[in-house]
């Protein structure tokens, strides 16, 4: 005998897939966030230590070095350029473009290849000098 308090479920709950503008619209909103609390904790480090002399920016220095340092900022940076394309592609859904289903699939895999090229050549960059 069924429960009567039990919840229906949807039924499209076991025929539904994620889609490349719903994963692009999620990590639009996520790299938001990320860049608002990493990122302007780091940014706010950055500042203290400038401030406090060159023993603390030593610190923060050698952090920013170190691989945990080193991942973090190429993070902060997909995220900004991530966050960039996505909010350009919503710019342009704003003004009416780009609802179609193939323009949308296209756009939101677009946000992810260009902030992906985007970050690789900033670093790449950054790193050979």
């Amino acid at each position: 005998m069924p429960n009567p308090r039990a919840r229906p479920l949807s039924p499209h709950a076991t025929i539904w897939r994620w889609q490349i503008w719903a994963i692009a619209s999620i990590t639009h909103r996520i790299t938001g966030v990320g860049l608002s609390v990493v990122g302007m904790l780091m940014f706010t480090w950055f500042l203290m230590a400038l401030a406090s002399g060159p023993a603390e920016y030593a610190v923060f220095c050698s952090f920013a070095g170190s691989w945990f340092g080193q991942s973090i900022l190429v993070g902060l940076t997909w995220a900004v350029f991530q966050h960039m394309a996505s909010g350009i592609r919503h710019l342009f859904m704003d003004a009416g473009a780009g609802f179609g289903l193939t323009v949308s699939a296209r756009s939101a895999a677009a946000t992810f290849v260009v902030s992906i090229i985007m970050t690789a050549g900033l670093w790449a960059y950054v790193w050979m000098r």
